[in-house]
């Protein structure tokens, strides 16, 4: 982490565990947090309709901002990234605005007035709330990665609840949720303690946290079951697992696709 990476937070008892999957999708997941020095007085970003770039280890917004000639502000809005501005190695980000085209044509505001008085209009009923999106439907055959009490959930939004946080004993099993390859396997992430991220297909990814100790290695092939860590509180304030998943980078509630149990 940089000198101006923000500290993410770890969850309070009561909410047990760490801060969201910060970071490793598609490969060394060492996210970056900061922020972007002072007020920007760079001209308006240029955008660059159907450009894509991926993120590396190492990256920052700021950093790939300033790469692509763009603000980091706006490339934060264009894909939708709030402060502090996580970020996730293999991560893809648009150099455009969603469904933009890059420009907007300015319309020239009338400057005919008019005496006619306006007709009475009945108000207008007020627009249905939009429906929330269906969660993203998974091929993935899921598992869950360790036994033991459900003590944290996920909440959409919330940055200290972007997975489920699972008690149990120190030196208890934690397993691959499904099949894939380590891509992280460190304790770089402030806040997660010892981690291992493991990615599953292009879409899909998987976080395991605060682990007493890491059994396997970056570039490890790994099968579902499989044990890939001992149960700790590295970075938590008592043994247990933190376990998220990600699709396209973003969290999404392990609970829709874990088995019931």
């Amino acid at each position: 982490m940089t000198g101006t990476s923000r500290n993410v937070a770890v969850r309070s008892l009561a909410v047990a565990s760490l801060v969201a999957f910060a970071a490793l999708l598609g490969g060394c997941w060492t996210t970056k947090v900061y922020r972007e020095p002072g007020a920007s007085s760079e001209a308006p970003s240029k955008p660059r309709p159907g450009v894509t770039t991926t993120v590396r280890r190492g990256d920052t917004l700021f950093s790939i901002a300033s790469r692509n000639g763009v603000r980091q502000q706006d490339l934060a809005a264009w894909n939708g990234i709030a402060a502090p501005y996580t970020i996730y190695p293999g991560q893809k980000l648009r150099l455009y605005p969603a469904g933009k085209g890059g420009s907007t044509a300015a319309t020239r505001p009338s400057t005919t007035t008019t005496t006619t008085k306006p007709a009475a209009t009945t108000p207008a009923a007020p627009a249905p709330a939009p429906k929330p999106a269906a969660p993203a439907a998974s091929d993935i055959k899921w598992r869950w990665p360790a036994d033991g009490e459900l003590i944290g959930r996920y909440v959409a939004g919330e940055p200290t609840k972007q997975g489920v946080d699972i008690a149990g004993a120190s030196g208890a099993p934690v397993r691959a949720a499904a099949d894939g390859v380590v891509v992280y396997s460190g304790s770089g992430l402030v806040g997660y303690g010892e981690l291992i991220i493991i990615k599953h297909n292009e879409q899909w990814l998987s976080a395991y946290g605060h682990n007493r100790n890491r059994l396997v290695n970056e570039g490890q092939l790994v099968r579902s079951g499989q044990q890939i860590a001992e149960m700790g509180r590295s970075g938590a304030p008592r043994e247990m697992l933190h376990f998220e998943v990600r699709y396209n980078g973003k969290p999404v509630d392990p609970l829709i696709y874990l088995p019931k149990r």
